[in-house]
């Protein structure tokens, strides 16, 4: 059986098995939110940096998720696409991923439904160097024992649409599992060390980043509009894994959610602020939003 083994661990979060542990605990009880949740959550948009400093973001998503579904049987993770430049989708549909959490097993049957649906090919080769599924995974062991993942790395774009369509309509019809959609992204990379300064440097241009530029991916998801979050990316330069995130908000339009709702929102200099008080020139924007 063909298992992926971590390419992150002890560097994006911890290499063994009781300090990933700690450190959720450490972020589940790190950020809470007073907003009101979907009374079934479908899908939620994570982001995939360090976990010191986007875990506490991708904690509140899935804590939400399991207040909201006690049992979840399957994520299906659309990952953005860093490194891969193939022309659709990529499924990882064989085997398990291995965690310092331990492993956890690829739910093959919904994987060849949706390879099935030619919205996506089966690619393991695709993930061998990604990391923004990874890093969701431990969250999912710890939460949800005994789930299933579907990992897709999804470029941006058209595809990425009709893929989240095609992933909603494969679950819609599973009246016997609850499966729910993660899009992993980050927000805006600015600062000279990412090559687009497009407001000078300094606190206003980050300020900028923050509250408009990633603020208007963040509003397009909100109000479930994929294709324009694609549009918006590539224009403005405010997501990283836009075809991920578009992925998980078509499956959630295609399941009924009307709506998103932002639990938080947050970057990496104002986290350097308040963990370490000390600032940065570059800032990446970080979201936390559930449909």
């Amino acid at each position: 059986m063909q298992c992926r083994k971590p390419i992150v661990a002890g560097q994006f979060y911890p290499a063994q098995n009781d300090a990933c542990i700690d450190e959720i605990n450490q972020y589940l009880n790190e950020r809470t939110s007073s907003e009101t949740l979907p009374e079934r959550i479908a899908a939620g948009i994570v982001p995939h940096a360090g976990w010191f400093f986007s875990g506490s973001l991708a904690a509140l998503v899935f804590s939400a998720i399991k207040l909201q579904n006690d049992k979840v049987h399957t994520f299906v993770i659309f990952g953005a696409a860093h490194s891969f430049f193939g022309n659709k989708p990529a499924v990882y549909d064989k085997g398990c991923w291995l965690t310092p959490v331990g492993e956890i097993f690829i739910d093959e049957q919904l994987a060849d439904s949706i390879i099935d649906s030619g919205m996506a090919v089966s690619g393991p080769e695709a993930h061998r160097g990604e990391h923004s599924i990874e890093v969701q995974v431990p969250f999912i062991q710890y939460l949800f024992a005994g789930a299933k993942i579907v990992p897709i790395i999804v470029p941006p774009g058209s595809k990425a649409v009709a893929l989240g369509e095609a992933v909603g309509e494969i679950i819609s019809k599973d009246t016997e599992r609850v499966i729910v959609c993660i899009g992993s992204t980050d927000l805006t990379h600015y600062g000279p060390r990412y090559g687009f300064t497009p407001m000078g440097v300094g606190d206003n241009a980050i300020e900028w980043a923050s509250q408009v530029n990633d603020r208007q991916f963040v509003d397009l998801a909100l109000k479930l509009e994929p294709q324009a979050m694609l549009t918006s990316a590539a224009e403005n330069g405010n997501a990283c894994g836009p075809g991920a995130a578009a992925a998980a908000v078509a499956a959630a339009k295609k399941l009924g959610r009307k709506k998103g709702v932002l639990l938080a929102q947050t970057n990496s200099r104002d986290v350097m602020l308040e963990k370490m008080n000390t600032s940065s020139a570059e800032s990446v924007g970080y979201a936390a939003i559930v449909f």
